[in-house]
């Protein structure tokens, strides 16, 4: 059985641009039991390479723009909402080979 996603934390948005912005962090709600989920909403019109980490830093070194060769970053395609498992109260950054995309992220439990 799937169980529907549910906010655990508060949404936190960053504008992903060719210059990726200082990382924010997803954190959950104190105390609860729902976390290490996360619902990524890239709302623009371009291909977010979304860096996640433990820290800004290493969240920031992973929005990469895939290239030929292997990166740490997770590409989000416009308009894509989609559900991740990453550690808990993780940090969020992107970069984009061109323009610029508003990303929300947002914790929880579920599918």
């Amino acid at each position: 059985m799937t169980t529907p996603f549910a906010q655990s934390g508060k949404s936190v948005v960053f504008t992903a641009a060719t210059s990726a912005p200082t990382a924010v962090q997803a954190t959950n709600y104190e105390g609860t039991s729902l976390s290490g989920r996360y619902r990524i909403c890239n709302s623009g019109t371009t291909t977010v390479f979304l860096g996640i980490g433990r820290t800004a830093t290493e969240a920031a070194n992973n929005a990469t723009v895939l290239s030929s060769t292997s990166q740490q970053c997770l590409p989000i395609l416009p308009g894509a909402i989609e559900v991740f498992s990453f550690g808990l109260n993780s940090y969020f950054t992107g970069i984009t080979a061109s323009g610029s995309s508003v990303v929300y992220v947002t914790p929880g439990a579920g599918i």
